[in-house]
């Protein structure tokens, strides 16, 4: 490519003298804002025509940049309708709030609060004490704690009680877990050390009293919430590897992960162990999510024993991985749904998972028919996803799209995400489908009525 390509390159000040961008100006959009933003799309222009690209023109930079800011003002995170049948679904923000925990959260957001004031003395208070309160009653914990994820929870416990020590480890919990985030990555970072024992698939009580030492500052059991290991196996009870712990004075660290506060069994997938559970078989710390089986909003919580609680609460890193306002928030209403006995109805993430077979047709079927020949119903699988029970799944019935007449089922899909409400599927046997599990029930005809705009579009491309 010649430098004369280089040269085409419009100038800043036609790109902001072009109609498009001097109307953005017009309404009061800031001139250094929008000749970064025009900077900004030259210099990739810039990148692209040193791999051969033709330049664009003053007026291409232009409207470029005028539909990006356009774009920039829309509300965002951009509101979706989860018809994936994934109830935790990551990329979609995990568990949708109680309306309760909403408010909350809105109220707290709206002006001054008691966050960290004692109304009765008039001094500081802790932004600890509610959360912290409601834990107490629903684990049976001597204290507790919130921050802002479970991976800070878990490195600001390690950091705390294992630092510049070391941390024993089943070589088949030393997993990694969303993201890319690695169980010995997350201990290198607090500190400790890591000590693996057993085998990938057999790890036993014993191993890990063997492996203790005086350097030895905690045990260290993770939950596999991601993942199953099956065949030839064995793990020990919590119950046992807190009895080696308790033999040695060593606490024993239970990552739980998911944070079920109620039984999963009952509705017909496999027990997740819950927070309560952990501590009465003995663990001395657990760590677990706010945003997942727990259904509030995304934290980390660890709870167990006074000392260790106040060891985290007093390390520096409590700071820089404490929960704001708003979390702290709607984290207390959705335990008070718990406390109150009221989750299975309040809390959205119990409302889809505990939704009875005959429900779940009936409202695929209404919705088939309102959407037309193309759409039959089918019976098929919900998961909880978030990495709570991986290889389980919950019989639904499901909404089979042909989307032969809508330029195939990508085409659909993608329509679907980009019309209004945004709509999420999937995409199975060339069919696209949707689990009303994961859409509200008021929302179906707004649902249904989406797929009809979809195919609309499609048709008149």
């Amino acid at each position: 490519m010649t430098n004369a390509a280089f040269r085409k390159l419009p100038a800043v000040s036609d790109v902001l003298a072009h109609p498009a961008v001097a109307g953005l100006l017009a309404e009061g959009y800031r001139q250094d804002v929008m000749a970064n933003a025009v900077r900004e799309r030259i210099a990739t222009a810039r990148a692209a025509v040193a791999r051969g690209a033709t330049p664009p023109t003053a007026e291409e930079v232009a409207l470029d940049v005028t539909t990006q800011t356009r774009r920039s003002e829309a509300h965002w995170p951009a509101a979706v309708l989860n018809a994936t049948g994934v109830i935790l679904h990551t990329n979609l923000g995990r568990a949708p709030l109680s309306a309760e925990s909403i408010r909350a959260a809105a109220a707290a957001s709206e002006g001054y609060s008691t966050l960290e004031l004692d109304l009765d003395d008039g001094k500081r208070g802790s932004r600890h004490a509610a959360v912290a309160g409601l834990l107490r009653q629903l684990t049976s914990a001597q204290d507790a704690i919130a921050v802002n994820n479970n991976a800070g929870a878990v490195m600001l416990g390690l950091a705390a009680v294992a630092a510049g020590r070391e941390v024993i480890v089943s070589r088949g919990e030393a997993s990694e877990i969303g993201g890319g985030f690695r169980i010995p990555d997350v201990l290198a970072q607090s500190g400790a050390r890591l000590v693996e024992v057993g085998t990938v698939n057999k790890t036993y009580a014993a191993d890990y009293e063997r492996a203790i030492t005086e350097q030895t500052a905690a045990l260290l059991v993770v939950h596999r919430s991601n993942f199953r290991v099956v065949g030839f196996t064995h793990e020990p009870p919590l119950a046992d590897v807190a009895g080696v712990g308790a033999a040695h004075s060593v606490p024993v660290l239970h990552d739980l992960g998911s944070g079920a506060l109620l039984d999963t069994a009952q509705f017909g997938i496999r027990h997740e162990t819950m927070p309560q559970e952990s501590l009465a078989a003995g663990a001395d710390l657990v760590f677990f999510s706010g945003d997942k089986l727990l259904g509030g909003p995304q934290a980390g919580l660890a709870a167990g024993r006074s000392d260790l609680v106040a060891a985290l609460r007093g390390h520096p890193l409590a700071r820089a991985l404490r929960a704001d306002k708003l979390t702290l928030a709607a984290l207390h209403q959705t335990l008070l749904h718990y406390v109150r006995g009221e989750a299975m109805q309040k809390v959205p993430v119990w409302r889809m998972v505990s939704a009875s077979e005959g429900e779940l047709t009936e409202r695929a079927q209404a919705l088939a028919e309102r959407i037309g020949p193309a759409a039959t119903v089918a019976a098929g699988a919900s998961r909880l996803g978030g990495g709570s029970l991986p290889s389980d799944e919950l019989p639904t019935s499901l909404v089979r799209i042909d989307a032969s007449g809508a330029r195939g089922p990508d085409e659909l899909a993608r329509l679907l995400r980009v019309g209004s409400p945004a709509v999420v599927a999937r995409i199975e046997d060339d069919r696209v489908l949707l689990d009303p599990r994961t859409v509200p029930p008021e929302r179906d005809a707004e649902l249904a009525e989406a797929v009809g705009r979809a195919f609309s579009t499609a048709e008149g491309a």
